[in-house]
């Protein structure tokens, strides 16, 4: 049976209820009366002896090591008040928590975090805070690992060649879809992947080629470089192309990777919550001073960029003229045949920054903030 310690969530305060118009319907907007902040208290699974899972509840300054699971939900997961009630074994989803409860332990740790059951989903204020937590719990974690049920690693003395390389299959798996696991990928210093079966495939480091070849992520983002080196443009172009069950997710899941802190409204709809993250992202873009040059200062911030925020596509393949350069890097080719890496690309960038070129595709027409080309790589 599940042990819990003392309710720390229990806390609430006083809602200020505001009303966003839009042609449909008129969405209810909760926000606390103080500046939204992330979760000072974690709760976190420790594996008992017996087999079963205690949940301790722990504040920010005491929180101890711990591991962290990352997986795609299935039908079955086990939730927070499932292990209250001792109510999840026979669920589909419990296997995977059990797996990361023995992983921890193998890896001599004492506590770990699985999101399905150790977050209270009915408390909205909690659910609010967690998810504008995520990220740092992701970043935090000692260990993060990936279970990846759609993965089976075949036993090396197979003989009948039936099997496919399960590097092709990890290839394919469906947690590279998924709108959540982009931070969960990207935020952790140590990512370890699994197996159906639970036996190690390797590790973000080992497996990064495999990775970046996926993701279109650089190995530098992989590697830990600041997220705000990568321009949002790029950092959009990691997302485009998975998908969340809840629409809202979409840009839920992006919080992090932006490091904006914003309510959770579900019901308001895709094109509400990813216009809220975008005026959140360009007021904290705006609020860095990126012009140093006082003579460019009157034409605007040349940094700043016009996302099309999820949608975005590209606006051509080659400018056209003679003369005139690849988009992303400045040398003479078609943007199709560019193999730049991102270190060229920041070169050209920080050249257009000192010229009176836009900063974004290097065009002399334009300003940053009025074009409309991104780089999807």
């Amino acid at each position: 049976m599940c042990q819990l310690q003392p309710d720390i969530f229990s806390q609430t305060f006083t809602s200020l209820c505001i009303y966003a118009t839009s042609t449909a319907q008129q969405l209810p907007r909760i926000f606390p009366p103080a500046i939204l902040e992330p979760s000072r208290i974690m709760r976190l699974l420790q594996y008992m002896n017996d087999g079963d899972f205690s949940l301790t509840e722990f504040f920010e300054s005491d929180i101890p090591k711990y591991a962290i699971l990352s997986h795609r939900w299935g039908a079955e997961e086990v939730t927070f008040a499932d292990l209250l009630n001792s109510t999840g074994k026979s669920k589909a989803g419990y296997s995977k928590i059990r797996f990361c409860g023995e992983q921890t332990k193998r890896d001599k740790l004492h506590y770990f975090w699985v999101d399905t059951c150790c977050i209270d989903k009915s408390n909205s204020t909690e659910l609010t805070e967690a998810i504008n937590s995520m990220f740092r719990w992701y970043r935090d974690a000692t260990k993060c690992y990936v279970y990846l049920p759609d993965v089976s690693r075949p036993r090396s003395d197979s003989t009948d060649g039936s099997n496919e390389p399960w590097e092709l299959i990890f290839r394919k798996s469906e947690w590279f879809t998924r709108g959540w696991t982009l931070q969960e990928l990207i935020a952790p210093a140590s990512v370890d992947f699994f197996s159906e079966e639970g036996k190690l495939l390797g590790n973000k480091a080992s497996l990064e080629r495999h990775i970046c070849e996926i993701t279109g992520i650089p190995v530098n983002a992989l590697r830990g470089s600041p997220l705000p080196d990568f321009s949002v443009a790029e950092r959009m172009s990691w997302a485009a192309s998975r998908e969340t069950y809840r629409k809202e997710d979409k840009a839920y899941s992006l919080f992090g990777i932006f490091g904006v802190f914003l309510p959770i409204i579900y019901g308001e709809g895709q094109e509400n919550a990813i216009q809220r993250l975008q005026e959140a992202v360009n007021k904290k873009v705006n609020e860095v001073q990126f012009v140093s040059d006082p003579k460019f200062a009157s034409r605007g911030n040349v940094r700043q960029e016009k996302t099309h925020w999820l949608g975005f596509g590209n606006s051509g393949t080659f400018r056209g003229k003679s003369g005139l350069k690849c988009y992303r890097c400045d040398n003479r080719h078609l943007l199709k045949d560019c193999h730049a890496n991102s270190d060229t690309v920041s070169k050209a960038r920080d050249r257009r920054m000192n010229s009176n070129r836009c900063v974004n595709c290097g065009s002399e027409e334009h300003w940053g903030k009025d074009c409309d080309w991104e780089d999807l790589r």
